[in-house]
């Protein structure tokens, strides 16, 4: 046979022989890890829906995570999630945007505030920054200001504490405030507030804003960190959108949206040292798989398929001994452990 570029690349340069002919649960060779995450390391987790299965399982399997807003004696583990407990690092809920991750560290180093970010709902307040982590609401605008001074005094001790930032990118579409920019992890209208189309108005991020955004991003964290080298984990969520204010099919947004993500995921890695991609979208969403990932809804992703893609993720990143404080979440149900909040599936209600 004639020899070229081709002859010589392993079996998993080939889709027949990487995909189609590959067993979809041990995709060989579909990570190779940038850099080492050591045992010490302490580890940031945020992002989308997703990032919550990432978060426990790095618990789970003995990894240093970060938890700066750890839930107050006496509230039962079972209820830790209702109150935006455990789910992060930080109590900041789902931040599904890059621009939702720019705002929250330029508001901890004082370069901007958010505005218009206390909404009301039954007489109770809300911070519509992080809407889902008191259900229940507050009983004081004065109240929320509190909660996001005591927030933002904790993200900015995460901020400068941790070694690598675990980053899940979920969504290009937002909703945001038009005369401050403020943006937000859920529609006006939805889990609070009034919706207004004179105050708020839709945006789908694009390729270079998104990059612009993650780039200041990076410029913001070293100012807090005083210039201190950080690495950053990205995955992009394979959850579907659950509705689209584009104007497009939802079918089409959710592409859209993926392959942008996909597409600055790829970008920074390949031209950040400090910066790595690990391939849950593409392990989850591989046509051998043929949707059997997903539950019957088609977006939520089975227990069963965050395990098998964690194992990808543990082949290059092993297994730490477990320490004592992990050992009660190890030993958890599992309808506690899989169940995540996700503000954005809520909007399925909407649906007619």
């Amino acid at each position: 046979m004639r020899c070229n570029p081709y002859t010589s690349l392993p079996k998993n340069a080939f889709w027949k022989t990487g995909v189609a002919q590959e067993t979809p649960y041990k995709v060989e060779g579909i990570y190779q890890k940038k850099f080492t995450i050591p045992p010490e390391a302490n580890i940031a987790t945020a992002g989308s829906c997703f990032a919550q299965h990432i978060s426990r399982h790095l618990k789970q399997n003995g990894y240093n995570v970060l938890d700066v807003e750890p839930a107050p004696r006496g509230l039962p583990e079972s209820r830790h999630q209702k109150f935006g407990f455990s789910m992060y690092s930080a109590r900041y809920g789902n931040i599904y945007s890059v621009r939702q991750l720019l705002q929250l560290s330029q508001e901890v180093v004082g370069d901007w505030s958010p505005q218009n970010y206390i909404w009301e709902k039954d007489g109770k307040f809300y911070d519509a920054l992080r809407p889902a982590v008191e259900p229940e609401g507050l009983d004081s605008a004065e109240e929320v200001v509190e909660h996001r001074i005591f927030h933002i005094k904790n993200v900015k001790k995460l901020f400068q504490e941790f070694d690598c930032l675990i980053f899940t990118l979920g969504l290009t579409e937002m909703w945001i405030h038009k005369e401050s920019g403020t943006v937000y992890p859920t529609a006006p209208g939805t889990l609070a507030g009034v919706f207004d189309d004179e105050l708020y108005q839709f945006e789908n991020a694009t390729f270079m804003s998104i990059l612009q955004d993650f780039e200041a991003f990076e410029n913001t964290l070293l100012k807090i960190r005083k210039n201190k080298p950080f690495k950053i984990l990205l995955t992009v969520s394979p959850v579907p959108l659950t509705a689209t204010a584009s104007g497009k099919h939802v079918l089409q947004s959710t592409c859209y949206s993926k392959a942008t993500l996909r597409s600055i995921a790829g970008h920074l890695s390949m031209h950040q040292e400090n910066i790595d991609y690990f391939p849950s979208y593409e392990i989850v969403t591989n046509p051998k798989m043929r949707s059997n990932g997903f539950s019957d809804n088609l977006r939520s992703v089975k227990s069963e398929t965050v395990e098998m893609v964690m194992k990808h993720f543990f082949a290059e990143h092993p297994t730490i001994e477990l320490k004592k404080e992990h050992t009660l979440e190890s030993n958890l149900s599992e309808d506690i452990k899989e169940d995540i909040q996700c503000e954005e599936a809520l909007m399925e209600a909407f649906g007619k």
